[in-house]
């Protein structure tokens, strides 16, 4: 995203003896701007916009960053170079001023804006969340953030920030922090005549390349969000664009159809692998060779500027345009697709709104580039004096932090009306237990058709995120855990009455572990000894899985599972509760691919769920199946009625969509002829039709996917009938 301004090359020194040499070609010269590079930026924004608008056969076009990745590291390379070549040094003051007058301006009002907008349209709970955003992406780390989001179970389905694609900036100046040094290091090695050693400098990125590459391969199957937003894993992709800017002047003397033939090819490449890879493409790892290796080529035959390469195609007005406007454009498209479904009162756009959204986003892209970018970018002030940039970013970067702060800390204040019926003393007041079911359901009923969210809303629909089990901290393994030795040394084996007689085991994933609370109860009440065998996202059912925010088979939660097995059988538990998140797509193999078609996969899973507990039943346990809770399907449902707290009631659960009646009879059927016991608690939460937000003056659910601890543990006379009866 930097303006190709190559410094002349240094003169040639020829040593003449006799006889005299062949006549010697005269070198190229270097071209001031390269049209093809800009055409290149065009493709890769328009893949960028295009996939992130939804667009049908564009499923790949996130590979538009990785190829911006190629072109960045190009450019800037050829820049530094060049510097260090006739200078012998780089003004870092300099470089890093250049680099702040080039992007901060724009990217100062893009983040204020969508503050701003978030806090507008968006609810408080989400709006605070952009806010923290906003400050890890005016200091250029937010792909840290994202990462850590991404391996956090409980953070997986977090709606996606207006702020996200900030990651691929924080990406890029991150490796501008590291490389200009590296560069002035290895140039300096083996330097011969006081100029800097383009070998050694070659060498020091091949090694930084094959380093980053490597990590990229690897976290990808281990820790994809890592992969995905890291910079350790994402260098070798600028890295690679340096390559060609250090073998810039060898690669403006290729043979021309050679020249022609890679450029051509390197553009094929970038195409296919958007309309090939999708959402289940493993990537970066190994797949990202194809657009980077696309992108390089592209560069790299450009170099001899032949005459029938891709810049025939790429010089050309509309890619120029969309090229010139690249930069703002990717800043402005992406906060207005999130922020418009918002603005428009809807849960979902269509396509086709989505890309006249990403269209409508080129006016304040060209309005930005107009008058902001340009004015302060080619301001004599700085073109003269580039350290004076060092001053603009440092303030531009502390107003951005400061508003941002400012954000974070305006109260997220939802107004309720009126007081709801207090549901825990609907259940714990009846005289019997029969009667506390009648009054729940009817509480339920009346819930459903009630419009505005009480004052009296427990827990506050602010604070609702929170509200989580509460004493079996460190009990839900992580994704990337594999062992259950970590939760069994902080006592998750001994809950309850640690020596009770009976022993009785949680067994599955977070919709488990979210009535630990209710369980725990029950436990102390009965002396039970109460042991949590739970993992994120980890299923108990004796099948695989593709790992959240990842791309391959979960095979830590495989491990996991054999080892869960282990201690259950040296426990010897009286009862084991095993319960799952309801899994839309089929079971996978290892490598990934579904073992059964969409229309069979009701029946696997109740299969492999039934074929868990009948190994669990071998063990000497009695096993009991726990259907899941209504499901969400990830649309937070706080943020919802913080959104709409005079009609709460748009934020209730459909029940053909949350609770999968084919799925629970064919649990049902398989379980009953094994004699297994099936425990269903769809009627604490839904009628007929409904699974109300708010029952009473209770929030039923802290998130897109799980129930509140406070909803889960007024259930806990009913689950001790249920599970005695």
């Amino acid at each position: 995203m930097t303006v190709y301004q190559p410094a002349r090359p240094a003169p040639m020194r020829h040593r003449v003896t006799a006889p005299a040499p062949a006549v010697i070609p005269a070198e190229p010269k270097p071209q001031r701007f390269r049209p093809d590079i800009e055409g290149l930026r065009a493709v890769a924004v328009l893949l960028v916009v295009l996939d992130h608008a939804g667009v049908e056969h564009i499923t790949g076009g996130y590979v538009g960053v990785d190829v911006f990745f190629v072109i960045s590291g190009f450019l800037i390379t050829l820049h530094l170079f060049r510097e260090l070549q006739k200078t012998g040094r780089i003004r870092f003051g300099a470089f890093y001023g250049r680099r702040m007058v080039r992007l901060l301006p724009a990217s100062t009002v893009v983040v204020l804006t969508t503050v701003a907008a978030a806090w507008a349209w968006m609810s408080p709970i989400a709006a605070k969340a952009v806010s923290l955003d906003a400050l890890t992406a005016a200091a250029y780390g937010i792909n840290i953030r994202l990462a850590a989001q991404g391996t956090d179970y409980l953070s997986a389905e977090r709606e996606p920030s207006p702020l996200q694609h900030f990651w691929s900036l924080a990406v890029e100046e991150q490796y501008y922090f590291i490389w200009p040094l590296l560069l002035v290091v290895a140039g300096a090695a083996w330097a011969r005549r006081g100029r800097p050693s383009r070998l050694s400098a070659t060498l020091a990125l091949i090694v930084l390349a094959a380093v980053s590459f490597g990590i990229c391969v690897w976290q990808t199957g281990h820790a994809q969000p890592w992969a995905y937003f890291g910079i350790q894993a994402r260098a070798w992709e600028l890295a690679v664009g340096a390559l060609a800017a250090l073998a810039a002047e060898r690669l403006a003397r290729l043979p021309g159809a050679l020249a022609a033939v890679a450029t051509w090819a390197g553009l094929a490449m970038i195409v296919t692998s958007a309309l090939w890879f999708d959402a289940t493409t493993v990537f970066p790892g190994k797949a990202a060779l194809l657009p980077v290796a696309g992108a390089a080529l592209v560069i790299a035959g450009g170099c001899a500027a032949p005459a029938g390469g891709a810049a025939v195609l790429l010089r050309t007005g509309p890619f120029q345009w969309f090229g010139k406007l690249s930069y703002s454009w990717y800043l402005w498209h992406w906060p207005l697709l999130i922020l418009a479904p918002h603005i428009a009162g809807q849960d979902k756009l269509n396509v086709w709104i989505l890309v006249g959204v990403a269209a409508f986003a080129l006016i304040p892209a060209r309005l930005s580039l107009m008058l902001v970018e340009n004015p302060i970018r080619f301001n004599p002030v700085f073109k003269r004096r580039p350290n004076r940039g060092l001053m603009l970013g440092a303030t531009m970067t502390a107003f951005a932090v400061g508003a941002a702060v400012l954000f974070m800390g305006l109260p997220m204040r939802v107004q309720g009306e009126g007081q709801a019926q207090d549901t825990a003393s609907v259940v714990s007041d009846a005289q019997q237990l029969e009667e506390a079911r009648r009054q729940l359901l009817a509480l339920i009923q009346t819930s459903a058709t009630v419009a505005a969210m009480p004052q009296n809303l427990a827990p506050a629909v602010t604070a609702a995120s929170k509200d989580l089990p509460g004493g079996d901290k460190g009990c839900l393994a992580s994704l990337d855990e594999s062992k259950t030795a970590p939760a069994i040394a902080l006592g998750c084996d001994r809950k309850g009455v640690p020596n009770g007689p009976t022993t009785v085991v949680l067994f599955g994933d977070s919709h488990t572990e979210q009535w630990f609370d209710a369980f725990d109860v029950i436990a102390k009440k009965k002396q039970w000894r109460l042991v949590v065998l739970a993992k994120s996202g980890c299923t108990p059912a004796d099948v695989l899985t593709i790992k959240i925010n990842s791309r391959r088979a979960y095979t830590e939660c495989a491990d996991w599972r054999e080892q869960a097995f282990a201690v259950i059988k040296r426990l010897k538990p009286a009862i084991v509760v095993l319960s799952t998140r309801t899994y839309t797509d089929p079971p996978v193999n290892r490598q990934g691919a579904p073992t059964v078609d969409k229309a069979h996969a009701d029946t696997a899973w109740a299969e492999a769920t039934v074929a868990s507990a009948t190994r669990l039943a071998q063990l000497g346990a009695k096993p009991i199946i726990m259907q899941d809770t209504p499901d969400p399907h990830g649309v937070s449902v706080p943020d919802c009625v913080a959104a709409h707290p005079a009609a709460v009631q748009q934020c209730a659960l459909k029940v053909p969509t949350a609770i999968y009646a084919t799925r629970r009879a064919a649990i049902e059927a398989a379980a009953q002829p094994a004699g297994i016991t099936v425990l269903d608690p769809t009627e604490w939460f839904c009628t007929d039709t409904l699974c109300p937000a708010i029952i009473g003056n209770s929030m039923v659910y802290r998130d897109g996917s799980h129930v509140t601890t406070t909803y889960i543990k007024l259930l806990t006379p009913l689950l001790t009938a249920a599970l005695t009866s």
